[in-house]
């Protein structure tokens, strides 16, 4: 197999912004793998939250560039490369590749049923209150949107903002790690008074001890603090979910995987994106199945997507066509 990597800018419609920062673009980066005829993609996100960049994320990939020649496939893949953004793009580039070569779609060869269409949340940036509920005015008839909270001092008037604003939108809310043992109580009565239904990542990770003592009004979903499998032994206790983003489980493989384990625990599942293109949104569209909670709104922040993109009809969004993937 033939690999080629790119880092790739895809300008927002409008900022983006949450308890660690604003951003006006998504930065990318794309595995195309090919046998001579077919080829296969993958997109990923490198996050510097958890110490990745694009140059990082290219080298990374770059790496196994003479193990793919030999014929690498995908469970030598998990062993090799640590979960992450660089693996996600790898792995989905070969399930997609292996779907053309085969002439099976991604669902038919992980043993899945085909795919329905699904609402996604729409993301309430970080702002000050007045912003917010402008933005949430705008987005009220959605039915489920994701309010970022985590700022400074007012995250109770934001989210009655929010509330007023859209009074009939089902409301998550992600504090993306930006809430502490001082304000946590605080916060979520705010949020339990606006009727929210879902809390991401309130505390920072490793940090987040309190939330086991804590009667909780509203179930809360682990985000930062759970990459795979890995990760679940920490989280008992703690939380009620977790959200999957296969930057963090490296690819559709792990993902699948983790979904299963979850669910054998008890948690719920949520799946999630970084802000990016709809090829990194479609093998995620294949793990959403089984959520009760899916974030997939990567491409309607952008100001453009990519050719192909999947369609969205409101906050419905429908699975991938074979020319985007799969």
């Amino acid at each position: 197999m033939e690999l080629s990597v790119n880092i790739e800018r895809w300008p927002l419609a409008g900022a983006f912004t949450i308890s660690r920062g604003s951003k006006s673009e998504a930065v990318v980066v794309t595995a195309e793998l090919r046998d001579g005829v077919l080829r296969g993609r993958g997109e990923c996100v490198p996050y510097m939250r958890y110490g990745e960049t694009p140059d990082g994320v290219v080298a990374a990939i770059e790496a196994v560039r003479p193990a793919l020649r030999r014929g690498f496939d995908r469970n030598a893949l998990q062993t090799v490369m640590p979960a992450g953004a660089a693996r996600n793009a790898l792995d989905c580039a070969l399930w997609d590749l292996d779907a053309k070569q085969t002439g099976r779609r991604v669902d038919e060869l992980a043993g899945l049923a085909a795919p329905k269409p699904l609402v996604t949340a729409y993301t309430i940036s970080l702002a000050d209150p007045v912003a917010m509920a402008e933005a949430a005015g705008r987005a009220a008839s959605r039915p489920l949107l994701k309010v970022k909270l985590g700022g400074a001092g007012d995250d109770n008037k934001r989210i009655a903002a929010v509330r007023r604003a859209a009074p009939k939108a089902e409301l998550i809310v992600d504090a993306n790690e930006g809430w502490d043992d001082g304000n946590l109580a605080q916060n979520l009565a705010a949020c339990a008074e606006a009727g929210v239904t879902l809390i991401e990542q309130p505390l920072p990770e490793g940090r987040d001890a309190a939330l086991a003592d804590l009667k909780r009004p509203i179930p809360i979903c682990a985000d930062e603090s759970v990459h795979d499998r890995a990760s679940l032994d920490a989280l008992a206790g703690k939380y009620d979910a977790i959200n999957i983003k296969l930057d963090k489980t490296g690819g559709l493989t792990e993902a699948l995987a983790l979904a299963a384990d979850a669910e054998q625990r008890g948690f719920g599942i949520m799946v999630g994106c970084m802000v990016a293109t709809s090829l990194a949104m479609a093998p995620a569209m294949l793990v959403a199945q089984r959520a009760r909670v899916v974030d997939l709104d990567g491409p309607l922040l952008l100001a453009k997507d990519r050719p192909d993109g999947l369609r969205y009809v409101g906050s419905l969004a429908y699975p991938p066509t074979l020319a985007l993937w799969g």
